[in-house]
């Protein structure tokens, strides 16, 4: 996916959460705790599995299969789950790939049409993954990689971004939240940091 294809205007818009625009397919069959662990090498090794797993059943139709989130970032502490971002050519179409990712172990989650059409699945062998799909030159997908070529390279967003990840989920824990309320918690902060992000590839 080029970058440039993707107008800069709909890289920088915040998305604003919304459940009442979820479309809920299914219940999380095996849910994971809502803990932040020491960074775990063999991460990277699982997130391949994974990504194997999806391009065997997709052949190509997988336009990109990405390590995303805290767990591709080399020592940063994260909750133990994988996450990945899936491009495929059209999101709206389920019937070319839905099948195809439950039958590779998937289980569709949530429908979000206001959201780039993103498609939403949870994996569970080797361990926890979400997988989030999305169509091409999508401005999340491009969030995402600036997000995290910003973490690899700047030390002090790291540990901010660490910090702020250990608060909200010891605060969701307190509350008696959900994963939803932990995202929602550290959402100020990221927007912060991709700010810093986004001035360093010369959005702003």
């Amino acid at each position: 996916m080029s970058s440039s294809a993707i107008p800069a205007e709909a890289i920088l818009k915040d998305y604003v959460y919304d459940p009442t625009a979820w479309q809920r397919i299914a219940h999380r069959r095996i849910t994971q705790p809502l803990e932040i662990v020491a960074p775990n090498p063999s991460w990277p090794s699982v997130f391949a599995i994974f990504k194997d797993r999806i391009t065997a059943a997709l052949g190509p139709l997988a336009l990109e299969v990405n390590h995303c989130g805290s767990t591709s970032i080399p020592g940063l502490p994260a909750k133990d789950v994988i996450d990945i971002d899936l491009v495929v050519p059209d999101p709206t179409d389920e019937d070319s790939y839905v099948a195809a990712l439950e039958n590779a172990g998937f289980q569709f989650l949530i429908r979000e049409p206001g959201w780039h059409e993103h498609r939403f699945f949870a994996g569970f062998e080797p361990q926890s993954a979400n997988l989030h799909v999305w169509g091409p030159n999508c401005p999340e997908v491009q969030r995402h990689r600036i997000f995290r070529e910003w973490l690899l390279k700047d030390e002090s967003d790291r540990l901010l971004y660490y910090n702020v990840k250990e608060e909200s989920a010891k605060e969701t824990r307190d509350a008696g939240g959900v994963t939803i309320d932990y995202n929602q918690r550290k959402q100020d902060v990221i927007r912060e940091i991709l700010r810093r992000a986004f001035k360093d590839q010369g959005y702003l």
